[in-house]
């Protein structure tokens, strides 16, 4: 998976996004501070389609209206405004329509300035792009992929908003639980990665380990020109990798593995690899 999976590309000449606190949104009028957001709101280099291509599966989407703009068009959002919902579904549903046996996960789990016609609107594109490809909700344990592809379903969506009730093809947001280690240490990183997975419920839900640094306002100031990736990722991506190696698939361990900047190590090839640990296991039990 892939963490902001949306931030390739963010808009310097669009307003600041609704999820920011109002002291940004008034620094932002000096258009140095657009550019040293944009080095912070970056948190992939990959398309959608590079990122599937890549092996990517599973997607963090954070989204939101433009506030003051006429008509209900959703936008994805990373403290700048990115591209507009539509665009990236239809870009994801290309690559569906080329690969009919590979599945993927949407997670739509941050909202902002979104009323309930906002959602309709979205919900309504979300069925519009993918159509029958659409899982209904159904018992984690028995969405396996022989599942899928005997339903010729494609497509999760996980949608953390109390609409998906009215949806049987939205899934809760409590099915996919991504606790938050929010912190710029890389060792209490890896701590509450394994502290969670302990927690991790055994049966009836999917789990995120969202294995990234989150950086502090200090940690921005001392580094503005630097962004994200010089800051925190590249100095700390390869021993994330290496506590991912170490890693075993199943229940109560991984499950899905987000990261920032998925292509600057062999970081999807990994978590991929961990699957042929399940059929070592299955070999061996036959």
């Amino acid at each position: 998976g892939s963490h902001d999976s949306f931030s390739y590309w963010v808009d310097e000449k669009s307003p600041v996004g609704p999820d920011q606190a109002t002291a940004i949104k008034r620094l932002a009028r000096i258009s140095l501070v657009k550019k040293i957001m944009k080095k912070w709101s970056v948190t992939q280099n990959l398309t959608f389609k590079e990122q599937l291509e890549s092996g990517i599966r599973y997607f963090d989407l954070r989204v939101s209206s433009k506030p003051g703009e006429i008509g209900q068009d959703i936008y994805f959002i990373h403290g700048l405004f990115g591209i507009k919902v539509w665009d990236g579904l239809k870009e994801i549903n290309t690559f569906l329509e080329q690969h009919p046996k590979e599945v993927i996960f949407l997670d739509f789990n941050h909202f902002y300035a979104m009323d309930d016609s906002h959602h309709y609107f979205l919900i309504s594109r979300i069925r519009s792009a993918f159509g029958s490809k659409l899982c209904s909700v159904e018992c984690v344990e028995y969405v396996t992929l022989q599942y899928m592809w005997k339903k010729k379903h494609q497509v999760l969506i996980f949608y953390h908003y109390p609409l998906y009730q009215e949806y049987s093809f939205l899934w809760p947001g409590n099915k996919m639980p991504a606790p938050w280690a929010n912190t710029t240490n890389v060792h209490k990183l890896l701590q509450f990665l394994e502290t969670t997975l302990e927690e991790r419920s055994r049966y009836g839900t999917f789990h995120v380990s969202q294995a990234i640094l989150t950086p502090r306002v200090k940690t921005i100031a001392w580094h503005l020109i630097r962004g994200l990736k010089n800051t925190l990722v590249h100095r700390n991506l390869p021993m994330i990798l290496n506590w991912v190696k170490t890693q075993k698939p199943g229940v109560m361990g991984v499950n899905i593995i987000t990261s920032d900047f998925v292509e600057l190590v062999d970081f999807a090839a990994t978590v991929i690899a961990l699957n042929d640990l399940l059929l070592e296991e299955d070999e061996s039990a036959a």
